[in-house]
């Protein structure tokens, strides 16, 4: 045991001095928080300041269409009324747009059926932003221009369509708490992205470190006073401290930067996201977990590896399980307690990720956070007996590449 501890000491000193932490423990948030900005305060200006026309053959569903889309003025639309319009108008229309005159135009057919046919045509295939507004606005007017045809009075008509708007809340320890769907997703977006880079990275640590000394030849002189697995457990010991030190850093960096005065000022008028202490405690033991788990299988590749070249090609492998858990971010959020919720947050190479999208959804009953971490445990013992025999007999082996059968033959002889 005193030399576990030694060298998971030796391990966590190197890493905490080493330039790499304080780049990487500054650098990383900062990365993050450009990219979240990047994401976020362009979208306040998505689809706005276009300048569309529309064109119908009824002027009064013209004018009440332009009325409804300048009404929305975060829109900033410019809308210009073609009516009554004619097919050398749209003609015209092209023409305006192959200028750039326009950014597209709406043509609105009335056939005598009574359904209206509307029709956008843009210059751009991916403004979703500005046709999204076209299609909520446009029915807004079309409803009420059949409102006034069947005879209600124009008085009445804003009453008869007006907006409700909807306050979320959300049900937690018997209570009703404020809630925002955008807040819910850039906290369990942000919470996976730290679990993920952490756990990659130091996994890939791990193996690094493996192939140094390796390369080295110091463990011929370490193995002669300490038992490998020793080591091993010494290595894993020592660089998962540092992880869980920067993790938890990060951490009192986001508490205090979410209590700041610049904060609360550029989330008026959103929910400010509430991490429970239970769920940081949990976050915290899915890390540690999860790091066992990668460290671990990243050990034993770079046990039958000669150079840190050799060991990135197996880095697919961890991505996976990291691809697959960010493909269901969507899912699990809106569907935390659904079965493929519940069995991608039971598999142990994606549980860490995927319960943190579950925790800032709805937090999961206890049975399952229980057995997810039973299944980690029993996940990482098996990893953990695989890669002590391949480190133990790998460790030595260099000069060429281990190939399959060597490798389950390492495991027979260990």
């Amino acid at each position: 045991m005193r030399s576990i501890w030694l060298i998971a000491r030796r391990e966590y000193l190197e890493q905490i001095r080493g330039k790499a932490f304080k780049v990487t423990t500054i650098l990383i948030p900062v990365v993050f928080a450009v990219i979240m900005a990047v994401a976020i305060l362009p979208s306040k200006y998505w689809g706005t300041g276009k300048h569309i026309a529309v064109a119908t053959q009824d002027p009064a569903l013209a004018i009440r269409v332009r009325d409804q889309l300048v009404a929305d003025k975060e829109a900033k639309i410019t809308v210009d009324v073609v009516a009554p319009a004619t097919a050398a108008d749209r003609q015209k229309l092209h023409a305006e747009m192959d200028s750039k005159q326009i950014d597209g135009f709406v043509w609105i057919d009335a056939p005598a059926s009574g359904k209206e046919q509307v029709t956008y045509v843009s210059r751009s295939a991916g403004d979703l932003t500005t046709e999204d507004r076209l299609q909520s606005d446009i029915n807004r007017a079309l409803v009420e221009q059949r409102l006034i045809d069947r005879g209600n009075p124009s008085s009445a008509i804003a009453s008869l369509t007006g907006n409700v708007d909807i306050t979320t809340m959300l049900y937690r320890d018997g209570r009703e708490v404020p809630s925002s769907v955008l807040s819910t997703l850039f906290l369990g977006y942000g919470m996976a992205f730290l679990l993920t880079f952490s756990l990659v990275m130091y996994g890939m640590n791990v193996g690094r470190s493996v192939i140094q000394e390796k390369t080295s030849r110091i463990f011929e002189v370490m193995l002669s006073t300490v038992k490998s697995s020793d080591m091993l457990a010494g290595k894993l010991i020592g660089i998962g401290a540092v992880g869980l030190t920067q993790i938890l850093i990060w951490i009192a960096l986001g508490a205090i930067l979410l209590s700041s005065a610049l904060v609360t000022s550029w989330m008026a008028g959103m929910t400010k996201p509430q991490i429970p202490v239970v769920e940081i405690i949990l976050l915290c033991i899915y890390f540690v977990l999860g790091y066992a788990l990668y460290s671990a299988f990243f050990a034993g590749l770079a046990a039958t590896c000669d150079t840190e070249q050799e060991l990135q090609q197996y880095a697919p492998l961890a991505a996976v399980p990291v691809w697959l858990s960010f493909g269901m971010f969507m899912y699990i959020l809106s569907n935390p307690n659904s079965i493929w919720s519940i069995l991608v947050s039971m598999f142990p190479p994606t549980a860490p990720i995927t319960m943190a999208f579950r925790f800032t959804a709805q937090f999961p009953p206890v049975w399952q956070i229980a057995l997810s971490l039973a299944l980690m445990v029993l996940g990482i013992y098996i990893v953990l007996w695989l890669s002590s025999r391949l480190y133990r007999v790998g460790i030595l082996m260099y000069g060429k590449r281990a190939t399959l059968p060597e490798m389950l033959r390492w495991l027979r002889y260990s």
